[in-house]
């Protein structure tokens, strides 16, 4: 995984830096999804049949993010979050 750091400018607007957009090309759609205190940044030219998933595990992870935050999650051992899985 890659990162770096940039700074939005007072119009709103952020440069994705030089060497985590080799592959974008000038005037290529991004699609950007907000999750929780998360943007996450995806070629629209990239959208297939995983856009559904993805979008659906985000939609997941926002969820049960705001239940972690409320308290709302239940702890257990490694042994019954197992059996827990194993039903899925």
């Amino acid at each position: 995984m890659e990162t770096a750091i940039t700074t939005m400018s007072s119009k709103g607007q952020v440069v994705i830096p030089s060497e985590l957009r080799e592959d974008i090309q000038e005037g290529e759609k991004i699609l950007i999804i907000k999750n929780g205190h998360q943007l996450i940044l995806k070629k629209a030219s990239a959208l297939d049949k995983n856009f559904k998933e993805d979008f659906e595990f985000a939609k997941r992870t926002e969820a049960a993010w705001k239940r972690y935050e409320k308290g709302l999650l239940k702890t257990r051992n490694a042994e019954d979050f197992l059996k827990e899985f194993e039903k899925w």
